[in-house]
């Protein structure tokens, strides 16, 4: 493997203003992501209490049926003792683990643990939380595939109508396996594929919903590190988060105001808006028998009024009390709710995490909270030995096809077998055509409609004629040189995937089939620098 680091505009103004304005991170942010925050940060966390022991406990009992290694073991024990803390990062549970940023994500989680573990001389542990109460299921339910330079959606054929959580959602297990098999077909065999699609389908066979299959996969490519992970919507971590939320409930009103009245102000700095914040926002989900819902504050009550859910504050305390699993958290909640339960050294995201982090300060000042420091997750474009190839080939590097100079040489390429004189010639006769029909349209006069309207249509027939023959005539041009043009079609599909970073639209399996199970090991032994930059990984 060789490393490359590589300079990527960056597109989000969050982003930029955390990485190069002080004045943002510190209006924005309790900490900066500099080395002196860690020490700052840890000494802040050793003054609060924690449900150590339970905590770990819940860890154990959720990764047991998934396995546990002795890497994992070790570090569940090591979070009961008083000067652990975490890095915490998260996705939701697509499927085939989702987009390779999930694995991205955990890579930064587990390198930043150990750099810290030997800085600070503490235990620093890897934690990543699975969004498991996200009910949006067509967010996770789909893969993207590459085949002859051209990028599809592929999408698991099950229709889910009702909003549960996909740690609720099961999926039906002969769609899931041909699903999986189709996914596999278009891969391409190499000496690592029937392996691997043994792997993924006993996965399959072992879960049975979204949630359990991302994480038993995850929890074997992360293994030997003894990454942790704990899914949002276990119910005994809800029931050591029913305080809380009960906190949630009495606070809602003020934290709704803060978090509304500090969007605006990023507004004015002028920058979006990236929840839209309502100040009758409750920013807790219930889940109902129609599924997972919004409450909102109408009335001193917290309501739903679509679903018929209402509930005084005095209620909704009683179900949080009796029955917190009922009650599940929104962007607002979540990264205050993760807040109480670890010892939270620092929180890995992306950009779009960034930017609704970047409203909450006053929220967690308001519950008496400090926010962790927030490091920005890296971002890896993993280049295959044919890639790296063609890229050889045609003379250009990554970063020329994420500026689209493959899409502009190959233009220049179709241009220079394009025989402009056949198309003029096309042109010449499909204008004198036009003319002539025009002398015939005279021959009529404006009430004879009928004839009018027949030597219209007439001509629509030729003017589809000759396009058709000057598409012909293009794809002739595209048949004859088709594998160089594959060539360029493949740069971008593989690289600049639907004008994207290619981590967010493949998933790692794509590449663990190319490179082999030993990849994401391989990947963490690599030397990156965790500054939140973008490295090109030649396999």
């Amino acid at each position: 493997m060789l490393l490359e680091k590589m300079r990527v505009p960056v597109k989000n103004k969050f982003l930029t203003a955390y990485n190069e304005n002080d004045t943002f991170t510190e209006k924005y942010f309790d900490y900066a992501n500099q080395s002196q925050a860690y020490s700052e940060r840890v000494k802040e966390l050793s003054t609060r209490h924690f449900k150590r022991e339970q905590i770990a406990d819940v860890i154990y009992d959720f990764m047991e049926p998934f396995g546990l290694s002795g890497a994992a073991k070790t570090h569940i024990h090591e979070l009961k003792q008083d000067d652990a803390v975490t890095i915490v990062g998260g996705q939701q549970a697509g499927v085939f683990t989702g987009p390779l940023y999930s694995v991205h994500k955990a890579i930064t989680v587990i390198l930043h643990a150990k750099e810290q573990r030997q800085k600070l001389g503490i235990p620093v542990i890897p934690l990543f939380w699975v969004a498991g109460e996200d009910h949006d299921i067509d967010e996770i339910n789909h893969v993207h595939t590459e085949v002859d330079g051209q990028v599809k959606k592929e999408q698991m054929h099950e229709r889910f109508i009702m909003k549960l959580m996909a740690s609720d959602t099961e999926f039906n297990h002969e769609k899931m396996i041909a699903f999986v098999k189709d996914t596999f077909g278009k891969f391409g065999e190499t000496a690592y594929t029937a392996e691997l699609l043994a792997d993924v389908l006993d996965a399959v066979q072992q879960e049975n919903t979204f949630t359990g299959f991302f994480v038993r996969l995850m929890n074997d490519l992360f293994a030997e590190e003894g990454l942790l992970f704990i899914d949002a919507a276990f119910e005994p971590l809800r029931n050591l988060e029913s305080d809380f939320f009960c906190r949630f409930i009495k606070a809602s009103e003020d934290l709704a105001h803060v978090v509304a009245e500090r969007e605006r102000e990023m507004h004015h700095d002028g920058f979006n808006k990236p929840i839209g914040a309502e100040q009758d926002a409750a920013h807790l989900f219930y889940v109902h028998e129609t599924g997972r819902v919004l409450l909102s504050r109408k009335n001193g009550k917290f309501v739903n009024e679509a679903a018929g859910i209402e509930f005084t504050v005095e209620e909704l305390l009683r179900v949080a009390e009796e029955n917190p699993a009922l009650l599940s958290n929104n962007v607002v909640t979540r990264p205050m709710m993760q807040e109480f339960l670890f010892p939270v050294l620092a929180f890995v995201g992306g950009a779009g995490e960034l930017a609704y982090w970047a409203i909450l300060k006053d929220a967690f000042h308001h519950l008496d909270l400090k926010m962790p420091i927030f490091i920005p997750r890296m971002s890896i474009t993993l280049i295959s030995r044919q890639v790296e190839k063609q890229l050889e080939d045609q003379a250009l590097s990554v970063s020329d096809v994420m500026e689209g100079k493959a899409a502009e040489k190959k233009s220049k390429f179709v241009e220079e077998y394009h025989d402009n004189h056949f198309i003029d010639k096309v042109n010449q006769l499909q204008e004198s055509i036009s003319m002539e029909y025009e002398g015939l349209n005279e021959l009529f006069e404006e009430d004879d409609q009928m004839m009018r309207q027949l030597l219209r249509q007439n001509l629509a027939q030729h003017t589809r004629q000759f396009d058709y023959l000057k598409d012909k005539y293009e794809d002739a041009i595209y048949v004859k040189h088709a594998k160089t043009l594959r060539q360029f079609d493949q740069l971008e599909a593989e690289l600049y995937p639907l004008g994207q970073l290619q981590e967010r639209i493949y998933h790692p399996y794509v590449y663990l089939n190319v490179y082999g199970p030993s990849l994401i090991q391989d990947l963490l032994a690599l030397p990156f620098e965790n500054d939140g930059a973008h490295y090109n990984v030649y396999l």
